[in-house]
């Protein structure tokens, strides 16, 4: 199934803004002085006077400074070989509880073990003597 057989692929893509843009957006609109300036440019650029909000309020907060220094682009994704450590690393500690356990199970039979071979002496010693 390709992308143009989707269902709603025909319609329009969202919008996506980059930080410069908004920035840009936001200085032009607040150096609009004449009257009608503001919402020609709003009209020209396709946007609302809450993009503008929303964008000084992320502006003022530092998010769009912030956005604007990280790279953008495709996310980058793990290795194949990173992928491998993890799961043999959770596969490791699967292995290393499920020995603990073992571990304590056996530790417990001997015990039970030595205890039982104690009550077998204790009562072969207390039984009267076989004629």
């Amino acid at each position: 199934m390709g992308k143009g057989d989707r269902p709603r692929s025909d319609r329009p893509k969202r919008r996506s803004f980059t930080p410069e843009y908004k920035l840009a957006m936001i200085e032009a609109y607040d150096a609009a002085t004449e009257p009608g300036a503001k919402g020609a440019l709003l009209r020209r650029e396709g946007l609302y006077h809450s993009h503008i909000i929303e964008w000084r309020k992320a502006r003022d907060a530092g998010a769009l400074n912030a956005l604007a220094a990280k790279p953008s682009g495709p996310k980058t994704r793990r290795g194949e070989a990173e992928k491998e450590n993890e799961r043999l690393r959770a596969r490791a500690e699967k292995a290393e509880r499920e020995l603990a356990k073992t571990k304590a199970a056996l530790e417990i039979m001997g015990k039970a073990h030595a205890l039982l071979e104690l009550l077998s002496e204790s009562a072969d010693n207390d039984a009267p003597p076989k004629k």
